[in-house]
């Protein structure tokens, strides 16, 4: 649910993440963390389409978030979602999240987790809508600034309820 003082959701695109994309993801990327990766790691991850989904989000043809999905086996994880700061809280992450967590889906992956500071409740919050829930905590995983992340995981990816959930979320956002 949005608070009455969150700015009203925009439309975007998603689409895959391309070569072209990475330098205006770097600029999102440097932006909201404090230890960013690099161009060639983003490149490295953009050669593994078999076991990689990277997705951008473009509103007007501006770059405004990514998202990225690794799958091995049954297991997905996602590995990194992000939205420029001034387009926050517009639905861009769930709109992100929504086209990993359908994909995982079409993937077959059983399970599908992530990680995320534990002071990022706005984002725990968006997470749980899906069905992610906490399994545990990795101490000190950022190590940049000593934060803990949870670890939140959705147990049955395949599930009837995952499915209700994604299409509740596709409503919200008019994905």
């Amino acid at each position: 649910m949005r608070a009455e003082a969150d700015p009203p959701p925009i439309a975007v695109q998603i689409e895959s993440m391309k070569r072209k994309h990475v330098r205006d993801v770097l600029a999102i990327e440097r932006e909201v963390y404090p230890r960013p990766w690099s161009a060639s790691l983003f490149f490295s991850e953009l050669t593994q389409r078999k076991t990689r989904h990277y997705i951008v989000a473009l509103a007007d043809d501006a770059l405004v978030g990514y998202g990225g999905l690794m799958l091995h086996g049954e297991e997905g994880h996602v590995t990194t979602v992000a939205v420029d700061p001034r387009f926050q809280r517009r639905g861009i992450g769930a709109r992100l999240m929504i086209d990993m967590v359908a994909t995982a889906r079409e993937r077959r992956a059983a399970t599908l987790t992530l990680e995320v500071r534990v002071a990022n409740w706005a984002a725990q919050r968006m997470y749980a809508a899906f069905g992610f829930r906490p399994i545990g905590v990795r101490k000190n995983y950022y190590a940049e600034t000593g934060e803990d992340a949870l670890v939140m995981r959705i147990h049955d990816l395949q599930s009837e309820d995952v499915m209700v959930r994604l299409t509740r979320m596709r409503a919200q956002t008019q994905a």
